[in-house]
């Protein structure tokens, strides 16, 4: 029986493997500058240690801060899995337009910048063409296996697939247009007005996008089950996934998307001002950022929802009307307290929520660990290395190893007694996103005038002072008497969130 799965298994990969989309792909890769921002993740800087993580989240708005310690938890192969032989990756032909056709028309030969502007619209095809070869890849290596072979439910496959068969025919109609509206000779007079008719299509990336968040959350709880788990694996190994996994795949829609204002301000930067394709191309720009902007913010609004319906209330004081308020999530991710406590923190709008990541009916939630904190009640400072006390103990404030590094604290008012958290950030870079989140959506507060809000300054040293200060973290000790349920109740769990977000 055994033997007969593993086989099926590989009639699979194998049939996959021999599709005539990628069988045709030669190794000779060349890499161009245009196509080198494949997604929103390429236009902010670099996480160093720790990546930020753009998974099913809005395509620009909420970032998310995953330490490397939050490795995804996965079931073991079986003790019958055998390692697959190393397999020669197959890649995609990446010929430039003065590489496939002739650059000169007739017996003129093209200007630099003609030969140019003409690359970027044989780019925009190309990208078309692999986009549509990747989807049906998704579908046929991938969606339709599991399903044959019970790897996973049909509800679920709809889950995680959402609406990707429905962008084929879509991409498909944009690559027959730019086809035939290419000369013998292989040059491109105008695409502006092609794109202008086309692009409300894209109005159905909504829902798709939308879904993203949901969609790798079950993806990542689906792999601690072994059979997927063997599956994703052995596609991972095989020639046609060029080594992406299919998370890579289902995300690459998401990236075409915020790749098409690029691609169309290149083909603008190089078509001259006297070009009749020209008010077309300012007209197709115009659209697809307002297309990017709408569904960005209706991605975001989505993965908001989505990790509000995560949190978990053990007491009904821990409800707050800013947190039912917000539609937007500006970041998230692991932290530590002062105790070495892993911690899951929610910056929305308006208010910052702190919480434990648990496992709750095999699904992952964050239960609340401490009272939401308003924005705009919110005070931080960033702490120099070794300035923290660990665990509350005086030898802690004298020590400078890296237990003391990368520490920043949140100061709030309750009660009439000024309260604080200290955090620790996985790196120094990690560190500085927070405060610069905090620093934004605090400004976002402060712009709207209250006469019960504090202005916070970097050197108002008395504010987050300890001797005027008591840090929440330090009294953790006391929580099974003030009625701060521990996590004893619900198993915890080092799964890390799953979120996608920057700014085009």
């Amino acid at each position: 029986m055994v033997v007969a799965k593993d086989y099926q298994y590989y009639l699979i990969v194998k049939r996959a493997n021999c599709s005539p989309e990628v069988q045709t792909e030669p190794s000779n890769k060349r890499v161009k500058p245009l196509s080198r921002v494949t997604s929103l993740a390429n236009l902010i800087p670099p996480v160093k240690t720790a990546p930020l993580k753009r998974i099913g989240q809005t395509l620009q708005r909420s970032i998310s801060f995953r330490s490397e310690s939050r490795t995804e938890t996965l079931m073991p192969p079986r003790p019958w899995t055998r390692p697959a032989p190393p397999a020669n990756t197959k890649r995609r032909d990446s010929k430039l337009w003065s590489e496939t056709f002739d650059v000169r028309l007739g017996h003129q030969m093209l200007s630099s910048k003609e030969i140019k502007r003409q690359e970027a619209i044989f780019e925009l095809s190309q990208g078309e063409r692999d986009l549509i070869e990747d989807l049906k890849l998704a579908k046929k290596a991938y969606h339709d296996p599991m399903l044959k072979l019970s790897i996973m439910t049909e509800h679920e496959l709809t889950q995680i697939f959402g609406t990707l068969d429905s962008l084929i025919p879509l991409h498909e109609d944009l690559l027959s247009r730019l086809r035939e509206a290419r000369k013998p000779d292989g040059s491109t007079e105008t695409v502006g007005h092609i794109l202008v008719d086309w692009l409300p299509c894209l109005d159905s990336y909504n829902s798709y996008c939308s879904n993203q968040v949901a969609a790798k959350a079950l993806l990542d709880h689906k792999k601690q089950d072994h059979r997927v788990h063997d599956f994703l694996q052995r596609c991972l190994e095989s020639p046609f996934s060029r080594k992406l996994d299919l998370w890579n795949f289902l995300d690459i829609p998401r990236s075409r998307l915020v790749k098409y204002p690029l691609l169309l301000r290149e083909i603008l930067k190089h078509t001259p001002n006297d070009h009749p394709d020209r008010q077309h191309l300012d007209e197709a720009i115009n659209m697809i950022q307002s297309i990017v902007a709408e569904i960005n913010t209706q991605t975001g609004e989505s993965e908001c929802r989505f990790y509000k319906e995560r949190l978990l209330y053990l007491e009904d004081s821990q409800r707050d009307l800013l947190i039912d308020s917000s539609r937007i999530l500006s970041c998230h991710g692991e932290l530590k307290n002062n105790r070495g406590a892993k911690l899951h923190v929610f910056l929305f709008q308006d208010v910052l929520v702190i919480t434990r990541a648990i496992t709750h009916s095999e699904q992952l939630h964050y239960q609340l660990y401490r009272q939401p904190i308003s924005v705009r009640e919110l005070q931080w400072e960033d702490l120099q290395d070794g300035e923290i006390r660990l665990g509350g103990s005086i030898r802690g404030a004298f020590s400078n190893n890296e237990r003391t590094k990368n520490f920043f604290r949140v100061s709030f008012h309750s009660g009439g007694q000024l309260q604080s958290h200290s955090f620790q950030a996985s790196d120094a870079f990690n560190k500085q996103q927070w405060l610069n989140c905090i620093r934004q959506a605090k400004g976002a507060a402060d712009s709207d005038p209250d006469p019960q809000s504090m202005d916070h300054s970097d050197s108002d040293s008395s504010v987050d002072s300890p001797d005027c200060s008591m840090d929440m973290d330090t009294a953790e000790a006391s929580d099974s008497t003030t009625g701060w349920p521990g996590s004893a109740q619900m198993d915890q769990t080092d799964s890390s969130s799953s979120s996608r977000p920057a700014e085009v």
